[in-house]
């Protein structure tokens, strides 16, 4: 039975660890997974607390796995990963069974899971942690009891110091379709091995206050003088299929005209530089602001385009062409694709026609040079 339970304990453990490692990479990318379910129970209250509390679980999640592995306080542990673990199975079931949310981003955007994946694995871990808690008894810690507290505080303090480099310096691993490398426009393409949703249309009629609906073969030869009375038609699906979404969604570019400028500016010949600042409600002062001037005038001197996608116009152009003028094109995006593009806000990309060669965090933009 120890053994069992030890395999247990390092299955548990170590899944948790990592899991929450790869969270770490990219603590936005939790937040805004948070955004989603939060909109969908109408919580809006919680908007501005969602990188907070994104950090909390994050933290929480390595932690337990830690003292797991370590064996300390084996009862309050198995209590506390069994809420948790209840916690994010209902997380995972809300995803499964409402079809509100597409994934839960368990495994962040680097281990893309499907519903019933995820719902799958909880499951499983669900057993494992009942079976820990039903026998700790065989567990014994690794170390004192000052020595676990020790590498319990180190890890906390080493999994937020590693938040607050990335939500500087952008994610250690680049899993977004946005990373160096990736031909953008060919990212906004359907995947060559999509296939579609299987739909078939079924027609809405009323009858004496009752509502019918019919496939296309089922509808009566004259429905007007069966007396039923067209009301909708309705496109169901009746299997959904796989890889019909583009990795890049809504990533559209609109100049100040409101014309789609998306592909001339993504393909055009060369090296070019792209500012993203999804808003200007704060911090628009500062370091980076310094940096972007320098930035903006060894691009002027170069020849080398230099332009800025935001989701607020009026406030960039006040900024960048009337204050500092630095006569700069601006572009306007969906905020929404703006914050899967940039993890940092605000972050610039090396472009190479429609490929993105290097990208910056703003800690980072004193290292970003011009041809």
């Amino acid at each position: 039975m120890k053994k069992a339970v030890w395999i247990a304990r390092l299955l548990v453990g170590v899944l948790f660890i990592f899991s929450g490692l790869i969270k770490a990479n990219d603590p936005l990318g939790l937040a805004y997974k948070m955004q989603e379910f939060f909109d969908a129970w109408n919580w809006h209250g919680w908007t501005g607390y969602t990188l907070g509390l994104s950090v909390a679980m994050i933290n929480f999640e390595i932690l337990a796995g830690v003292a797991l592995l370590l064996g300390w306080q084996m009862r309050l542990v198995s209590w506390f990963l069994l809420l948790l673990m209840l916690f994010f199975l209902f997380l995972t079931s809300y995803v499964l069974f409402s079809g509100k949310i597409t994934a839960c981003g368990c495994f962040g955007d680097c281990i893309p899971l499907t519903p019933i994946q995820t719902f799958t694995k909880d499951v499983i871990l669900l057993v494992l942690i009942l079976f820990i808690l039903g026998f700790r008894r065989f567990v014994q810690p690794l170390f004192s009891r000052w020595t676990c507290m020790l590498l319990l505080v180190l890890t906390i303090l080493c999994s937020l110091w590693l938040q607050g480099y990335v939500l500087k310096h952008l994610p250690f691993l680049d899993c977004l379709p946005f990373k160096p490398g990736n031909n953008l426009v060919q990212q906004m393409q359907m995947p060559a091995d999509a296939v579609p949703d299987s739909v078939v249309m079924v027609f809405e009629y009323d009858k004496g206050g009752v509502r019918y609906t019919f496939t296309a073969s089922e509808i009566p030869a004259d429905p007007a003088k069966a007396g039923y009375t067209f009301v909708d038609r309705i496109d169901k699906i009746v299997r959904h299929g796989y890889h019909n979404e583009p990795p890049i969604k809504d990533f559209v570019l609109r100049a100040p005209n409101g014309g789609d400028s998306t592909l001339p500016v993504l393909e055009q010949p060369g090296p070019y530089y792209i500012l993203f600042r999804k808003d200007f409600d704060e911090h628009t002062t500062g370091p980076w602001v310094n940096q972007v001037v320098r930035i903006a005038g060894l691009a002027a001197q170069a020849h080398v385009p230099f332009i800025v996608v935001t989701g607020q116009h009026d406030r960039a152009d006040e900024l960048f062409n009337s204050i500092l003028h630095l006569g700069l094109p601006i572009y306007t995006c969906d905020v929404t694709a703006i914050k899967t593009a940039a993890r940092t806000n605000p972050c610039i990309f090396a472009m190479n026609g429609p490929t993105v060669v290097h990208k910056w965090g703003f800690a980072d933009f004193y290292k970003v040079t011009v041809p």
